[in-house]
């Protein structure tokens, strides 16, 4: 089973979407706008991408400016952040089981099959 954090107001989300639909893999959708993830769950996302927080955050977001943060914010603060504001989280992005791939683009995600 692939996790799907999805903002389904997204194309490029919704497109990821479609893709794994189509290879008829069993997908648990994460809303995760309207069900935020805790600290714990953004760390655990941190560490199955292998990513600094800076590289899986929507820079381009007003909250971003708004919160005072830039690339060069210490990983607690843009986690933090995330937390705050879940509309930082870059999206989509894909689990299954202790991997998970940004899907940008949206053909990524056909790498955790």
């Amino acid at each position: 089973m692939i996790t799907l954090w999805h903002n389904p107001r997204c194309s490029k989300s919704r497109q990821a979407l479609a893709l794994l639909e189509k290879t008829g893999v069993e997908i648990a959708l994460r809303l995760y706008l309207k069900d935020a993830p805790d600290l714990t769950e953004i760390e655990a996302l941190q560490t199955a991408l292998g990513l600094k927080a800076i590289d899986m955050m929507r820079r381009g977001e007003k909250a971003f400016k708004e919160t005072g943060l830039s690339k060069d914010s210490q990983d607690a603060d843009l986690r933090t952040a995330m937390l705050a504001h879940p509309i930082l989280i870059e999206r989509p992005i894909a689990v299954k089981g202790g991997e998970a791939v940004i899907g940008r683009p949206p053909e990524d995600v056909l790498t955790l099959l």
